[in-house]
């Protein structure tokens, strides 16, 4: 049994998450490391809102998998990976919910980075 608290989404803290309207582009440096039509836009309470991309999506070349993770009472465990690319090591900057409470269940199979190592970029459809 788990002494980690769950917490259901509610009117003092929602979140949703919706299809992303457009394309999603991550790039690290000139480097494009994800780029998908794909993507998820999670917007939880007042935070800024998250893409999150399909594994499957990003270049498999960039991604190693750590030890780190994080526990959300809102969405579950968190597990991280490194960005490794040119060289250079950017330590736990991605990261996935694996088995995602039911709340936010499509989350599951998909990635998302910190803005701080990646520039993700929204192409609407219109642009």
């Amino acid at each position: 049994m788990s002494d980690k608290p769950v917490l259901v989404p509610d009117d003092s803290h929602p979140i949703t998450i919706t299809p992303t309207d457009g394309r999603v582009v991550v790039t690290l440096g000139d480097r494009t490391i994800a780029d998908t039509s794909d993507a998820l836009t999670l917007q939880e309470a007042s935070y800024p809102p998250v893409q999150y991309v399909p594994l499957a999506d990003v270049d498999p070349d960039v991604l190693q998998r750590t030890d780190h993770a994080t526990y959300c009472p809102y969405k579950g465990d968190a597990s991280y990976y490194s960005l490794v690319a040119d060289g250079e090591t950017y330590d736990n900057k991605v990261w996935s919910y694996e088995a995602p409470y039911d709340a936010v269940a499509p989350i599951a199979g998909r990635v998302a980075f910190y803005p701080d190592a990646v520039d993700v970029r929204v192409y609407s459809p219109s642009a």
